[in-house]
């Protein structure tokens, strides 16, 4: 089971929390990681340009578009049989 766990960070100096199922915390620190970026100002930048979504949406969102990116299905909807 993934769990889904609440975990408070503080961006632009105001505390702020960020409900994330463990999968997608985990692909953020590598992120993060890959990018030589900390994951507080990766967070930061995805709260700057995240408009109306809330930010854990947000972050959903960014490390869905990241791995899409990599793996070069962006922007591509695959065809299911029924299509």
């Amino acid at each position: 089971m993934n769990a889904i766990v609440k975990r408070s960070i503080e961006i632009a100096g105001h505390r702020t929390s960020v409900t994330l199922e463990d999968d997608f915390w985990n692909a953020l620190r590598d992120i993060a990681e890959d990018q030589r970026k900390t994951l507080r100002g990766l967070i930061a930048e995805i709260d700057a340009s995240r408009g109306e979504n809330n930010l854990s949406s947000a972050v959903r969102l960014y490390v869905l578009r990241y791995y899409r990116e990599a793996s070069g299905t962006t922007g591509r909807r695959r065809k299911s049989m029924g299509d």
